[in-house]
């Protein structure tokens, strides 16, 4: 049993009990496909936002790397007592 697509839509040949059927799932396609989109713009824009503050991230680390090594003149270790204890 075919039925022919008007807009999108299966309409004709169908029996009555299934017109009010198809129409449901017609209806949640639809609501799960905008659902899906949105989502996936969702997703994009926070994948931008995790690149950026990545490469933000490396760039603090090599400028607080550099500071150190002009500072200290070698490797500096947070947990390292002062000479004077």
């Amino acid at each position: 049993m075919r039925g022919k697509r008007v807009r999108g839509r299966l309409t004709a040949r169908l029996p009555r009990p299934y017109m009010p059927a198809m129409a449901r799932l017609e209806e949640q396609i639809a609501h799960l496909t905008r659902t899906v989109d949105e989502l996936s713009e969702v997703v994009a824009r926070q994948q931008a936002e995790l690149d950026r503050l990545t490469r933000r991230v490396e760039m603090l680390m090599m400028r607080e790397a550099e500071r150190e090594a002009e500072a200290t003149g070698g490797a500096h270790f947070g947990d390292e007592r002062p000479p004077h204890w």
